[in-house]
């Protein structure tokens, strides 16, 4: 019984690939005759993807290993695709899937209404864009790496072309930057190819090491280039000018699942290409991209804050805060020290566990008032208490307030760039925070002492106007609290997470 129980668990990350696969595919062959079918087998698929990846987690955890290594098909790398798990991996898939399974129970009304006759479709792209991201984070195999980008940006260009209004040129203008970003990322795996002969990542950085390429110029070219794909798929400024619109006039399942994820696995490649391809002695060496990094995401801070401050409309509101989340993030990755890269994976699970939290608050508020602007927070924590405490506390961790995930996240940033001796990114953040405390206080003050206007505004088709606001199903209302409580918990375990995420990065 117990050999059985191990070999479960040896086989539960590729579990959490298959199962999502595999529920898109039943949703694909019988969502067509049988519609009502696409949002049950979607919910099932997750549900049971999530305890493959928690088991995954688990597993890891209790082997003492640090990390474990799944050969796919039993062929053993260079040849095979090989999976590696750590703690970062494992703690983002399993981020990964459990807000996808909580947006889904959240879209069950919602789709039908904002995707009429076209549920199968739009939950066979959904998981398969989860699948994507689940397999993002796994691989260890650059150029499957990159299928696995390809899959989740062609997922998500149809998911965003789906919406209404101008969805549809939104989704082709993040098409040409997606692929622009696609293009740099596979040159600059193709020039490592032919340096190296071999794909598998940890194969590619021992040639690397072994043949003293680090000296040659090809090999910074393709850092480079690889690194400038990365960035524009994460939206890293002023490369973000596809995502304020493609978030805000998806539908609004898409936009909730997307907002959280997309540029923090992103970032997570960012890690991975920068600690395991190339390795920290080139990535932290004596090169210009060093301090020019550092302080483009000092002005991405300052400029996403700015941009978020300056607009009236909710979803672009927190696209732009998104923006300055994403400096954050590459910022404390490019200080070079341990406390910035343990800040910046930090960064990831609680940037990715608050922003769901605001864009699913928001996404319950358009619905309910039918007004996209700030003017509809006005008088709802008395028409809708239980929405605005979700939204509360994900506004509170934004600002970076305790016990919230985001006051801890800063928390090691702001130290890592103090122990850097780079006060324009300590600068930079704490401005930052100070400007989502405008945004935010100015928008509590609208809910607290604001009127609930009578007029009509332009609902996009999202407002109920028969029923009254404080009617919110709870199949909305219990994923947003549950999403806030993540976002309390992942606080206030900060310690322990940040400790396991220390384990995962290699010595600098």
């Amino acid at each position: 019984m117990v050999d059985f129980l191990r070999f479960i668990a040896a086989q539960a990350p590729l579990a959490a690939e298959l199962l999502l696969l595999f529920g898109a595919l039943v949703v694909t062959l019988f969502g067509r005759k049988h519609r009502g079918m696409a949002y049950p087998v979607s919910v099932a698929a997750l549900s049971a993807a999530l305890v493959a990846a928690l088991v995954t987690c688990i597993h890891l955890a209790a082997s003492g290993l640090g990390e474990i290594r799944y050969h796919l098909g039993g062929w053993p790398p260079p040849w095979g695709i090989e999976y590696r798990i750590d703690p970062l991996s494992s703690l983002v898939v399993v981020t990964v899937i459990a807000i996808g399974l909580l947006n889904a129970v959240v879209s069950k009304r919602r789709v039908p209404e904002e995707t009429p006759g076209k549920e199968p479709f739009y939950y066979t792209l959904y998981l398969l864009l989860v699948a994507g991201l689940c397999g993002i984070t796994f691989t260890n195999d650059a150029f499957n790496l990159y299928v696995l980008i390809e899959i989740t940006s062609l997922t998500s260009y149809a998911l965003i072309a789906m919406g209404g209004r101008r969805a549809a040129l939104s989704s082709f203008n993040y098409v040409i930057m997606g692929t622009i970003g696609a293009s740099f990322y596979l040159l600059g795996v193709g020039y490592l190819y032919i340096k190296t002969g071999t794909l598998n990542i940890d194969d590619m950085r021992a040639t690397l090491e072994a043949g003293a390429l680090f000296g040659d110029r090809s090999i910074t070219i393709a850092f480079i280039l690889i690194l400038l794909g990365v960035l524009t798929k994460m939206a890293f400024f002023p490369l973000h000018g596809w995502m304020p619109n493609a978030y805000s006039y998806a539908p609004s399942s898409t936009g909730t699942l997307m907002a959280p994820l997309m540029t923090k696995v992103m970032v997570y490649v960012m890690l991975r290409v920068m600690l395991f391809v190339f390795g920290a002695g080139f990535a932290f060496g004596d090169h210009a991209w060093n301090t020019l990094l550092s302080w483009l995401s000092v002005v991405a801070i300052v400029a996403g804050s700015l941009l978020a401050l300056a607009r009236s409309d909710i979803k672009k509101m927190l696209t732009y805060l998104i923006v300055a989340e994403v400096g954050y993030m590459v910022g404390g990755a490019w200080l070079g020290n341990e406390l910035g890269l343990v800040g910046t994976a930090y960064h990831i699970l609680s940037d990715a566990a608050m922003t769901f939290c605001l864009f699913l608050a928001a996404s319950i508020v358009i619905l309910r008032t039918g007004d996209h602007r700030l003017t509809a927070f006005n008088g709802l924590f008395k028409a809708m208490p239980l929405t605005m405490i979700g939204f509360t506390v994900g506004a509170l961790s934004m600002i970076g307030l305790p016990p919230t995930c985001g006051f801890f996240s800063k928390w090691y940033l702001v130290g890592a760039g103090i122990e850097a001796g780079h006060w324009g990114y300590v600068g930079a953040l704490l401005f930052s925070s100070l400007v989502n405390a405008v945004i935010f206080f100015r928008i509590f003050e609208r809910a607290y002492f604001g009127e609930i206007e009578v007029e009509e505004f332009p609902s996009d088709g999202d407002s109920v106007p028969e029923m009254p606001l404080s009617r919110v199903p709870w199949s909305m209302l219990a994923p947003l609290l549950i999403a806030a409580a993540l976002v309390l918990l992942v606080g206030i375990f900060n310690h322990p997470l940040a400790s396991w995420l220390r384990s995962a990065m290699p010595p600098l």
